[in-house]
């Protein structure tokens, strides 16, 4: 009774909480965004772009416009300082500042990583396993990025001989990363750096060859690259070069390692090349070349090669072969394909091997002894929650190290033995203050998409703050690529769930949560089940009495920000205030510029616009193209300035557009990183200041007081 009136009181001061917001955005002036069109013909028409100019990230011009909307923003949310400066040391208060991970045990080593109070990065350290041996500090990512606005670790590398530590680093939010070694026994950091690397990096079991991958102009994995320790980086040699700009390159190892194994992969398609990891020097040579919508990746097992393939398998199935036999016709059948589970990873280790698999829609673990042949499962028990296999280094062992996690459950490790089938939980992330799981309920409901189709929704909110009448609801979804929004549990997001509101996470298609299928149609020529699939999940919510259009707040970030904005332009009525963070809503011309990242490696996610049937399958539903005259909800809309996935003028000239068209006073707010990139601040205590801005805007149209 208590939250309803709760609720019944913040209803009746919403209408005037946007009556004050609008006030106050009438009391600055937005920026206005100058007019210079840039004409692009395609396909017999004229495209229109008026704010193409703000592309030229070295123009003063555009600085000073995006450093205008920065000022804007931060004038119409001053109101709101003390607010967020309050949710900040709220979030901050729940979080065990000073932490231990838990250890991985290498070889004859203890691998962890620590975080300190007031430091906002992580201290990465090891032990050696004899008694009272004492703690070493083999990298602490604070050291690195003082006096840095951006710090990110790309990767940290032990060499077999746990002698060298090869790292890289990105201080600009761009993901070029320097990559560099420390010799770990004298402390001595070798004069050789090398610049413009990415994530790849992979150690050969000689202890002093290293492959890295670098990119080409658009951002591309292409090339892959072998170093010596010590030597010149002119001298280094060319060990693959990925010439179709459809594919990227990458190398992994083997985790019994023996073999080195070089991926060139798009998102329909790929092929890998292997060398023994003991003999650098040697040729890759291919294990099975490429086919047009056939995808495989292998694992190497006590002299079989096991190959996770989607040939006449859409959710995937597993196939094996003796390692002196590798051709397809001595393939056999090890797991078949089933309609309602996909195969979502592989591991092996010296008497198991462990299959990532998702049944309906939830994550399984299943394990086989290859002593004696039994597959079984590891038991979970709660109706919505997110598993995955850990990284497990070591081989010759029984105990799976894996992570879970719910909407209601801490992060939480545990050890499985898979010789005995019990479980030991060893560490679950603290949560300071008065948390109680007790306290919240999780749930999957299903909406009803506009093609008959079931849309999972996964829902969680506290007990005592649940009633009938609708409730601040905060949707959120991002539909893309594959990428299953798995529900997991966030300290971050109690500051929500305790001021009554519901947290929901729409598993639409495009994402992979229902296997491939779901992911199929939701791209290219069915991307727009995406956007029906969101909205259909926002009405069934509203139609179930959890919220209403008038309490209903909604969220996406990158290719999430895309559906944001396209479902804003569909049903602008239908949510209360959209955040999008940095969206990716210039869809045409993103796409129509190949030098740009991502985009020839993309096509096969949104199609060529080339192709007169993709272009304007496109041009129906990118939201920069379908702004129009219409009342649009309150947003606020994020970008980075040294972004390589969005680039910052798609939230830019979105936000420029809408401006010009929208025909209502609600809040518009474009908040531009300017020192950061793709995911926002580097730093754990910067992050949390980014949500709490976002959660301040919501609290400030909301009218929710502290």
């Amino acid at each position: 009774m208590k939250f309803y009136l709760l609720l019944s009181l913040l209803t009746a001061i919403s209408a005037m909480s946007v009556a004050n917001a609008a006030e106050t955005a009438g009391t600055f002036t937005p920026p206005v965004a100058k007019k210079a069109p840039k004409i692009t013909d395609i396909h017999g028409r004229k495209l229109s772009d008026p704010y193409a100019w703000l592309r030229n990230r070295e123009s003063d011009e555009v600085m000073k416009y995006l450093k205008a909307e920065n000022l804007y923003t931060k004038e119409i949310m001053k109101d709101t300082e003390d607010l967020q400066k309050k949710l900040f040391e709220e979030m901050k208060s729940r979080i065990k500042e000073t932490d231990l991970s838990v250890p991985e045990k290498m070889d004859n080593y203890l691998y962890y990583s620590r975080t300190e109070e007031g430091k906002q990065y992580r201290i990465h350290c090891r032990r050696a396993i004899e008694q009272g041996a004492p703690e070493e500090i083999i990298f602490d990512e604070n050291k690195y990025a003082e006096g840095k606005p951006y710090f990110a670790v790309g990767a940290l590398k032990i060499s077999p001989d746990h002698n060298v530590l090869a790292y890289s680093i990105d201080t600009t939010g761009a993901e070029k990363f320097e990559l560099s070694f420390i010799n770990l026994v004298t402390g001595t950091t070798y004069p050789e750096k090398i610049a413009s690397t990415t994530y790849g990096v992979q150690w050969a079991e000689d202890n002093k060859t290293v492959f890295y991958t670098l990119m080409d102009e658009t951002g591309r994995a292409n090339l892959i690259r072998k170093h010596v320790l010590r030597t010149e980086i002119s001298q280094d040699k060319d060990v693959y070069e990925e010439k179709d700009g459809q594919f990227w390159a990458g190398i992994s190892k083997s985790r019994d390692k023996k073999y080195l194994m070089l991926y060139a992969s798009s998102s329909t398609s790929s092929e890998v090349r292997l060398l023994e990891a003991d003999k650098p020097d040697g040729e890759f040579r291919i294990f099975r070349g490429r086919e047009k919508n056939i995808e495989y990746s292998l694992i190497h097992h006590e002299g079989y090669f096991y190959i996770i393939t989607n040939e006449n398998a859409i959710n995937f199935k597993v196939m094996r072969t003796e390692e002196s036999k590798p051709g397809t016709e001595n393939w056999q059948e090890f797991i078949g394909a089933r309609d309602n589970v996909l195969i979502d990873d592989f591991d092996e280790f010296a008497d198991y091997l462990v299959i990532s698999e998702r049944e309906n829609g939830l994550q399984k673990i299943r394990y086989y002894n290859a002593r004696t042949g039994e597959f079984k499962y590891i038991p979970f028990d709660e109706a919505v929650y997110s598993v995955t296999v850990d990284a497990n280094p070591e081989y010759a062992t029984s105990l799976l190290r894996y992570s879970y996690t719910s909407l209601t459950t801490p992060e939480s490790v545990f050890d499985f033995d898979m010789t005995t089938g019990k479980s030991e939980l060893k560490k679950q992330t603290e949560v300071i203050g008065t948390f109680n799981q007790k306290n919240y309920k999780s749930e999957r409901i299903m909406a009803t998409a506009a093609d008959g189709t079931s849309i999972p929704v996964s829902l969680v909110y506290r007990k005592d703050m649940h009633s009938k009448a609708p409730a601040f609801t905060y949707l959120t979804a991002y539909g893309s690529y594959g990428s299953s929004y798995d529900p997991y549990f966030s300290s971050i997001r109690l500051s929500l769930l305790d001021r009554g509101f519901v947290y929901a996470i729409a598993h639409i298609r495009g994402g992979q949560e229902m296997g491939r299928p779901w992911y199929d149609n939701g791209k290219l020529l069915k991307k727009k089940n995406t956007f029906t699939d969101f909205i259909a999940c926002a009405e069934h919510l509203i139609a179930e009495g959890f919220t209403s259009k008038e309490h209903l707040i909604i969220n996406g970030g990158s290719a999430g920000g895309l559906l944001m904005g396209a479902v804003v332009n569909m049903k602008p009525d239908l949510f209360k205030i959209v955040v999008a963070d940095v969206p990716f809503v210039d869809v045409i011309n993103t796409m129509l510029d190949p030098t740009l990242p991502l985009v020839r490696e993309e096509y096969e996610e949104w199609g060529n616009p080339e192709n007169l049937e993709y272009f304007e399958y496109m041009l129906s539903y990118s939201p920069y193209d379908n702004i129009k005259a219409q009342n649009y909800p309150h947003m606020l809309v994020t970008g980075g300035l040294n972004d390589p996935r969005v680039s910052y003028w798609e939230p830019a000239k979105f936000v420029a557009k809408l401006r010009t068209l929208k025909t209502d006073k609600n809040l518009l707010l474009l908040k531009t990183n300017l020192d950061a990139g793709h995911a926002g601040a580097s730093g754990r205590y910067d992050y949390i200041k980014e949500i709490a801005f976002e959660y301040a805007f919501i609290y400030k149209l909301l009218n929710i007081k502290f």
